[in-house]
């Protein structure tokens, strides 16, 4: 939405930009015509040939399926979002602050190669103390405009500690009948509990579950109130469509992932997460591009037996949560931007 800045320019308003992917993202946005001239997109903004490429030696390789703007599936709406976004990375010049949800242990090196870029992340609604009985029964999350289904939150009270597999695909992500059948028999496969959100809206009316699932050690919900249910200490692993939200919510709270992506930001984000920060895998689709259910019980079982993901997790939580202190970058980060909006 970038291109608001000109109309408050115009009428001399100052603007400000708030970025909600990952540091990397931008800068691949704002090197739209490096790439043109290495010859990896053309001038519509579509892949020329299947490659790995890196903007800069401080930033992870990429590959062409990480240019979200082509995965659409539909060439006319690709170049139509391929030309707001150069018209919105042509209109930051008129702001010169651009905040973002990440932080200095996440991307070091896009945040550096970006200085534009203010990181004052971790964006949490808040920190959860599940001592406090009080937090967790009845507020909803801020920002949150989905009902949330608030009776999960007493069922992880009964599950044992480090146990529980929670399962979310963000707003946007959908399934056919197959896949969605392979997931349900992969989850009961597991013989762990589970908390899977099924959103009624886009599952209800073409799916449903195979009768051969009976679903009996795990709760079903239409959507949950997740940063507290990723800070319970029943929630084992995070089975995530890697929406960079989701992945910032999981991280700061030492949740090892499942990475499962849908399009658009979602692959590089699970490149990041499994090959970079090392806190999560990756489910590996069969030949007719299927996640069975038993690479999916495959996938439970390694993630929760692998010691060292879960510390690689506990110790990146505790990095970002020192961000949000009085002292940390973040904390510095936000206040040097609040000043300037008084000022």
């Amino acid at each position: 939405m970038a291109w608001a800045l000109e109309i408050a320019s115009k009428i001399g308003i100052k603007g400000s930009v708030f970025f909600p992917s990952c540091a990397a993202m931008f800068a691949l946005m704002n090197n739209i015509p490096k790439l043109i001239h290495d010859g990896i997109i053309d001038k519509h903004g579509l892949p020329i040939t299947k490659r790995t490429f890196q903007l800069s030696p401080t930033i992870p390789a990429m590959d062409t399926g990480c240019i979200w703007w082509a995965n659409f599936f539909d060439p006319e709406i690709e170049k139509k979002i391929f030309n707001n976004i150069t018209h919105c990375m042509q209109a930051l010049q008129l702001t010169e602050w651009c905040i973002c949800n990440s932080t200095y242990e996440l991307e070091q090196g896009a945040l550096s190669f970006e200085p534009k870029l203010l990181p004052i992340g971790p964006l949490l609604s808040k920190t959860y103390d599940h001592d406090d009985k009080t937090a967790t029964a009845t507020a909803r999350s801020l920002g949150q405009f989905w009902e949330e289904d608030m009776s999960c939150m007493n069922w992880l009270d009964q599950q044992p500690h480090g146990s529980v597999i929670y399962v979310a695909f963000g707003s946007m992500t959908l399934f056919d009948e197959k896949q969605f059948t392979e997931l349900a028999l992969g989850l009961e496969l597991t013989n762990r509990p589970f908390l899977w959100v099924v959103r009624r809206d886009s599952y209800s009316k073409t799916l449903s579950l195979p009768n051969e699932f009976k679903g009996s050690q795990g709760k079903i919900v239409g959507w949950a109130p997740q940063q507290r249910v990723l800070s319970h200490p029943a929630t084992a692993c995070f089975v995530s469509h890697c929406g960079w939200n989701s992945a910032v919510e999981g991280l700061s709270n030492g949740v090892p992932f499942l990475c499962w992506p849908y399009f658009t930001d979602q692959f590089f984000n699970r490149t990041y997460i499994c090959n970079e920060l090392k806190v999560g895998l990756g489910f590996d689709s069969d030949e007719n591009g299927l996640i069975s259910r038993w690479e999916i019980k495959s996938k439970v079982d390694k993630v929760l037996s692998e010691e060292n993901i879960r510390s690689e997790a506990g110790v990146l939580k505790e990095k970002l949560l020192n961000n949000l202190k009085v002292g940390g970058k973040s904390y510095e980060n936000l206040n040097k931007f609040i000043k300037w909006l008084k000022a």
